[in-house]
């Protein structure tokens, strides 16, 4: 099977590549080839045992999306977006990426036609769940986002329901929590400093905390957010019904947990590298996201996460620091 990943160049993305390339299968079908797309070029998985083709576009523009699902790849991974801070501060991108862009690919697999109707594994966010909240969230929560970011998502897990509805696609929408402790340097996201009190320390760098200690919020590892996406591609569908979108578990802990946790795992000296410094315009977008999930369905459904926040710590140094850290 040809495999297609949009929005390859992320961190999420990336590290989908590696693995597909380390397992060379999604179930139980063989990679033949895979297909990495973003607007700047990814980086092919070294030692791919299949042909690994990049492409450096934007998906949005007119006629891009077309020549990418020409080959009829299936499953397509849909992570291209742009991220919440940035959807928030630039209202047009945001909607072109993030809302045109997604309507751009469904209807170009829709075009195709003749039998063509592949898995589209597509990545939303808890953003599209607005105040006020329950203490959980369980599964049968309206969505009601509060940013653009969550609308634009909001609208995607919409169309994809639709599109699968009238059997153009096979489509499954995971709503995926804060990815943490994210590796590199940090993005746009409004949710960047979650990562970033954690990266930054565990590097012996200062960082740099935008909101109050008793933010609650709901995390999962990369290595989670890969699982997430790869148990979603081959998913039998009839599981799902009509209701194609699922929140993905997770972590729920206040950033005083994280920094605790951190200064478990690896010491005052690191923990004391976080700075406080407020800053209004994140706290008024963190303010408007949920804290906690009862992920039941997708629970029920097979995804796992991380049971607490020193496991997700201990994997990033696994998967960053190859076990050590400086403290």
């Amino acid at each position: 099977m040809d495999v297609l990943i949009l929005g390859a160049a992320g961190m999420v993305g990336r590290k989908l590549a590696e693995r597909l390339a380390q397992e060379g299968r999604i179930g139980e079908r063989s990679l033949s080839r895979l297909v990495l797309h973003d607007v700047v070029a990814p980086t092919p998985p070294a030692n791919a045992p299949f042909p690994v083709v990049t492409a450096v576009s934007d998906f949005s523009s007119p006629g891009e999306i077309e020549k990418l699902v020409a080959g009829r790849p299936d499953p397509i991974f849909h992570l291209a977006a742009i991220v919440s801070g940035e959807a928030e501060a630039d209202f047009e991108k945001g909607y072109r990426i993030n809302l045109d862009g997604t309507r751009a690919l469904f209807e170009a697999i829709r075009v195709i036609g003749d039998g063509y109707c592949p898995r589209v594994v597509f990545t939303s966010s808890i953003a599209v769940f607005g105040a006020p909240f329950p203490e959980a969230i369980g599964d049968e929560f309206f969505l009601t986002p509060l940013t653009s970011y969550g609308t634009q998502k909001a609208i995607g897990e919409l169309l994809l329901a639709d599109y699968t509805r009238r059997g153009f696609l096979d489509g499954v929408g995971i709503r995926l929590p804060t990815i943490c402790v994210r590796p590199g340097k940090p993005n746009k996201a409004a949710s960047g400093f979650f990562s970033g009190i954690i990266r930054e320390p565990l590097n012996g760098e200062e960082a740099i905390l935008p909101v109050p200690e008793d933010v609650r919020h709901t995390h999962a590892s990369p290595r989670s957010a890969v699982n997430f996406l790869l148990h979603a591609a081959s998913l039998d569908g009839n599981l799902l019904g009509p209701r194609r979108s699922l929140t993905m578990p997770g972590v729920s802990v206040t950033v005083a947990e994280q920094i605790e946790a951190l200064r478990r795992i690896a010491g005052d000296k690191v923990a004391a590298l976080i700075r406080r410094e407020p800053d209004p315009v994140v706290m008024r977008i963190v303010e408007g996201w949920p804290r906690r999930f009862d992920a039941q369905r997708a629970k029920r459904l097979g995804f796992k996460a991380e049971e607490s926040f020193d496991e997700i710590i201990r994997i990033h140094i696994e998967d960053e620091f190859r076990g050590e850290i400086v403290s």
